[in-house]
């Protein structure tokens, strides 16, 4: 969600550690993308539901940048047809939903359809609190890499043995970055 470029100045690495710096920040993505249950960095996305007479169809990624094609039963729909709500580039934070006309109402059977369309953040532009969230996320696994204690947060008194800890999968304050734009699930 930031660039390497940025990261790496940032974190005052030089060209040395770009692996490391570059797999911390696609890490960091992947780990946010899971943990919110949706994708952020622009993609193509194919979904295949069925009709069941309603006119409103929810699109599970967004924000939905272009509609690239609706297909109904195998046949292609028309972009007069259907309108995207709330529609291409604006509200990026609310789910899309794609509407049929109110030709597609006579059907009342159990219909494959197909939609694919372009959605998500493109890289550099996600919203600020994403990607400071992806900046704290890397810095903080990168500097457990430099200290080659993954996994440990350190020990307490004594041997080692008994006071070491495992560390947490993310920290508390990126999750708390993150609460707006985690998918709900029930």
């Amino acid at each position: 969600m930031i660039s390497l470029h940025d990261f790496k100045a940032i974190m005052g690495v030089d060209d040395r550690e770009d692996k490391t710096a570059s797999y911390c920040l696609e890490a960091s993505t992947v780990s946010i993308e899971e943990y919110c249950l949706r994708q952020f960095i622009k993609t193509k996305i194919i979904e295949e539901p069925y009709f069941f007479g309603d006119m409103v169809l929810p699109l599970s990624e967004y924000p939905v940048r272009e509609i690239l094609a609706v297909y109904f039963n195998g046949e292609i729909v028309e972009p007069d047809f259907y309108c995207l709500i709330p529609s291409c580039g604006r509200n990026t934070n609310k789910p899309h939903n794609l509407t049929l006309s109110l030709a597609y109402r006579r059907f009342r059977k159990v219909i494959p359809m197909k939609i694919i369309y372009i959605a998500g953040f493109n890289r550099g532009k996600a919203p600020p609190d994403l990607k400071t969230a992806c900046l704290e996320l890397a810095t903080w696994n990168m500097s457990r890499y430099k200290g080659r204690r993954v996994g440990m947060t350190g020990n307490i008194r004594g041997s080692g043995r008994d006071g070491e800890h495992f560390e947490l999968s993310m920290p508390e304050n990126v999750k708390a970055l993150l609460e707006p734009y985690r998918r709900k699930t029930i």
